[in-house]
Formats: structure tokens, C-alpha cells, sequence
């Protein structure tokens, strides 16, 4: 099984391990790294101000800088001894076909992707990928969605079923991308026994991942071979999520405390 993964320069759990763990079971013949252009990150400011509204966008970038200043020192922390962690266990890739580009759409990595003709592309990023990118792979183009789809579509579902008091619905969707937004064919779900007090949306989006690791290659597998069956979601709510609201990151910590304190 030859495989490709597309993943963003700023991602070190996917450049640095996901690699040697794609590369420990599959034959990893590319990886497509992305350095966005500054116009894409502002579409996308544009985009989530149009859908929730200016005011709710204030909300949103209150968010964004209370992760920074109080969040992200111990998720990197975090991130950089899994990193470690994984990369004992699995190995270092090095010297692997490598194409750095803009987005996953453009001319040259359809080149790329098309020239190494892999049987899975593994997408790793928050760019909709157009049919003429995720058709190129023999077998399908997959996602790891951080949330259960189809009730937590879009980005950080995770996020989003915590704030709800979903926790039920907090994990990840192994999905085969079509031309909706998280709307094709799901393989499987994976999640783990996660902090909803003492963890960030981040670190619990992440683990989703990298804590099922060895099961996610066994279902990956499946798929090459043809045995994996498609989980039935007709008659389940659909929902398309957005980016983190500070107002509801305060009262999900708050009902996570109170939760906390009542199973003493």
C-alpha cells in the first residue's frame, strides 16, 4: 500500500511522527507539506466573520488569545514529548519525496501526487480539497476528523461536543472525503479516556489521534484490502461547527468542574 500525507508546516506531530508511523506499515511515497499563503488565512477570517457575525468574531479571537497566553505554552510542551514518544516507537522518516506548496489544489501537487500514484492520500489539513486532488488516489483520499461526524462537522468538532456536554460525541472520524464538507463515507470512530477539566481542545483533538494510532493502521488496512464496511448514519443529525467561542470555552470548563466536584 503506497501512501501520501498532506499536512501543514506548522504541524510538528504530523511532519515529525505520523510520518515514521505511516511509513511502519505502508510504503510512504510522498508528503505534501503546505505554507499558506497570508490572502488564504484572511478568506478565512472573512469567511467564519460572514457566517457568525462580527460581534460573535470578537468572541472568537478572545478565544484565540486566551489559548495563546495561557494554553499554548503546555499543549507545545505537551506536543514536543509525544512527538518523542511516537517517534521511539515508530521510527524517524527521513529522505522521503517531499513538495512544499501553497495548497493542496494547486497544479504542482496534483503533479506530485499524480507522479507518485499512491493507493491512500492521508489529508492532514484544513483545506477542502477539489475532486481533481482527492480523486487522484487509487484507493480514496482520507481525513482524520477531529470530531464524530455527521453531528460535529467541519472544524474542531471536538471543541464544540465538549462545550455542548456532548462527551459522548468527543473523538475522531475516519472519513473518505467526497465533495462535501465531512459528509463522505465514515470508517470509523476513535476516541480515548480524555480530562475534560484539565485538558485543552487542542491536546484532546490531537490524542484522538495519536492515542488510537495502531488501531487507525488496522482499519487503514482494512480499507486497502476491501473489508472495512462504512458506518451507517442515516437519521442522525447533521451539524457544520466553527472556530472556538470564548464564551462557551467558559461555561464547558465550568460544567467540567462541577461535574468533577459532584462524582467526588
Amino acid at each position: 500500500m503506497k501512501t501520501i500525507l498532506i499536512c501543514h508546516e506548522d504541524s510538528i506531530i504530523d511532519k515529525e511522527a505520523l510520518t515514521g508511523w505511516l511509513a511502519s506499515f505502508s510504503e510512504l511515497v510522498g508528503i505534501v507539506i503546505l505554507h499558506e499563503k497570508n490572502e488564504r488565512k484572511f478568506k478565512r477570517v472573512k469567511r467564519e466573520i460572514k457566517r457568525v457575525g462580527i460581534f460573535r468574531f470578537l468572541d472568537v479571537m478572545l478565544f484565540r488569545f486566551y489559548y495563546k497566553m495561557f494554553l499554548a505554552k503546555a499543549d507545545t510542551l505537551w506536543e514536543a514529548e509525544k512527538v518523542a514518544e511516537i517517534i521511539k516507537k515508530y521510527g524517524k522518516i527521513e529522505n522521503v519525496s517531499t513538495l512544499i506548496t501553497h495548497s493542496p489544489n494547486s497544479v504542482e501537487a496534483e503533479n506530485f501526487i499524480k507522479e507518485k500514484n499512491a493507493d491512500i492520500v492521508i489529508a492532514r489539513c484544513k483545506v477542502i480539497l477539489n475532486r481533481r486532488i482527492f480523486t487522484l488516489a487509487n484507493i480514496g483520499t482520507f481525513v482524520m476528523h477531529p470530531g464524530i461526524c455527521p453531528e460535529y462537522r467541519n472544524a474542531h468538532g471536538c471543541f464544540w461536543a465538549l462545550a455542548n456536554g456532548d462527551n459522548e460525541k468527543v473523538g475522531m472520524s475516519l472519513l473518505k472525503i467526497d465533495e462535501g464538507v465531512d459528509t463522505g463515507p465514515i470508517y470509523e470512530y476513535f476516541t480515548y479516556n480524555f480530562d475534560s477539566l484539565n485538558e485543552s481542545h487542542i491536546k484532546i483533538q490531537t490524542k484522538v489521534v495519536t492515542e488510537n494510532l495502531d488501531k487507525i493502521e488496522l482499519k487503514l488496512q482494512e480499507i486497502a484490502e476491501g473489508k472495512a464496511e462504512k458506518i451507517d448514519v442515516n437519521g442522525r443529525e447533521s451539524g457544520v461547527w466553527g472556530h472556538p467561542w470564548m464564551s462557551k470555552y467558559i461555561s464547558w470548563k465550568r460544567q467540567a468542574r462541577r461535574e468533577k466536584n459532584e462524582n467526588k
